[in-house]
């Protein structure tokens, strides 16, 4: 058939009075053109048979790893193949009388068809990390920066193959030609290498996953993408930092994951008593803390107990200074105990306790360390915030005062 469509052109240009040698460029070059324009035909009804045959199976399907083949057009990257293997096959009978062209047109379908299987590739690779993500692994382990990874090698493989093609050597040859340019090759690829490395160790090591909250620097929110380069966090004002991911390995980071994996997310606040409203308890405030439920039976039991020991050490108890006596910061501390201890918003398979830090100029802080049941930020900080709140109003009837500095 292209044999005589060849014959049947270069006759009607000789029959118009066309030169010899135009009438047979002109006919060999309008089959060439035929030749593509039915490759390509072939191309669109290939793609139109898979869409009605091999795509409405793929979608009546129940599995969803196969929905991925459709997504990322993993087959119709395939057909995309169809025009340069029939122009392979047919180029040298559409162009006898041009070697030269013949040439060419070889060259250009052979770097075609490494491009094209090149995009093959990528899409399977897509596809695969598609199907990866699907499972509740990819939030712990993602794969984003060994898949950048697995692209950029595929494209430095296809680059090396198209230059080892045109100059006729083995691709091992090329490469060692381009060792002197090995030198400039790191330089330009340095972020990408140390990128690469930095997502391995993250990986490995499980140090980072996406969904994980972090501190780094300004960055303080949910880690949303972590590729070959960057770490992208999203702040809790919906900002964006990006983190380059080689600092991820050599900085260090705060991950909350441990918390949000835990029994409870930490409370660990205090408040300052002033100094001067500290003192021993007298029989009237020991009498009033007994009429407070939570702490009655600690007074009659911390009451016998000192009553005892003094009884025992023949303490003379006219001068509060002698043998044991109850202050109102103990009584105070013993409340706040109880308090949390029957607040059922709280772990209390968890650490409960109320303590003194330091004193300082400012007073005495007194700390509650406890774990709140409920992990969301609001949740956590509506729970802390009715813990001081009551705290804060409960300390005059113990007759302290909150430390507030005066202006």
């Amino acid at each position: 058939m292209i044999t005589k469509l060849i014959e049947l052109l270069y006759n009607l240009f000789k029959s118009m009075g066309v030169s010899d040698y135009y009438a047979v460029a002109l006919s060999q070059g309008i089959s060439f053109v035929v030749l593509l324009v039915l490759g390509v035909l072939l191309l669109y009804l290939s793609r139109f048979i898979i869409k009605q045959t091999v795509y409405k199976v793929i979608v009546k399907t129940e599995s969803k790893y196969d929905d991925q083949i459709i997504n990322n057009k993993v087959l119709m990257r395939l057909c995309l193949l169809i025009p340069a293997v029939l122009a392979m096959k047919y180029y040298a009978d559409v162009l006898p009388s041009f070697p030269n062209i013949q040439h060419f047109v070889f060259n250009c379908c052979i770097i075609y068809i490494i491009v094209v299987i090149t995009m093959v590739l990528f899409s399977i690779v897509n596809a695969g990390n598609d199907i990866y993500n699907m499972h509740q692994t990819a939030k712990m382990k993602p794969m984003t920066g060994v898949v950048q990874t697995i692209k950029i090698i595929l494209i430095v493989f296809c680059v090396l193959l198209i230059i080892s093609f045109l100059m006729g050597k083995r691709v091992s040859s090329v490469i060692i030609g381009l060792g002197t340019l090995s030198a400039v090759l790191l330089l330009l690829f340095q972020n990408v290498i140390l990128g690469f490395v930095g997502s391995i160790q993250l990986t490995i090591n499980d140090m980072l996953r996406i969904g994980d909250w972090i501190v780094m620097g300004q960055a303080d929110g949910t880690v949303t993408e972590i590729n070959l380069t960057t770490v992208k966090v999203q702040n809790f004002d919906n900002t964006i930092t990006t983190i380059p991911t080689s600092s991820m390995v050599t900085n260090q980071f705060t991950n909350w994951r441990g918390m949000s994996e835990g029994g409870g997310r930490r409370i660990m606040r205090s408040v300052t008593i002033d100094v001067s409203s500290v003192k021993f308890c007298t029989p009237e405030m020991i009498e009033r803390f007994r009429g407070i439920e939570r702490i009655s039976q600690y007074i009659d039991q911390k009451e016998e107990d000192i009553t005892e020991y003094n009884k025992a050490n023949k303490v003379d108890t006219s001068n509060v200074l002698n043998g044991r006596q109850q202050t109102n910061l103990g009584v105070f501390r013993a409340y706040i105990l109880a308090y949390i201890n029957a607040n059922p918003k709280l772990n209390h398979n968890m650490t409960m306790m109320v303590r003194q830090l330091q004193p300082n100029e400012f007073g005495i802080p007194l700390q509650v360390y406890a774990f709140s049941m409920d992990k969301e930020w609001t949740k956590y900080e509506e729970i802390q915030s009715d813990i001081f709140d009551h705290i804060i109003a409960a300390a005059p009837l113990f007759d302290l005062k909150i430390f507030q500095r005066k202006v």
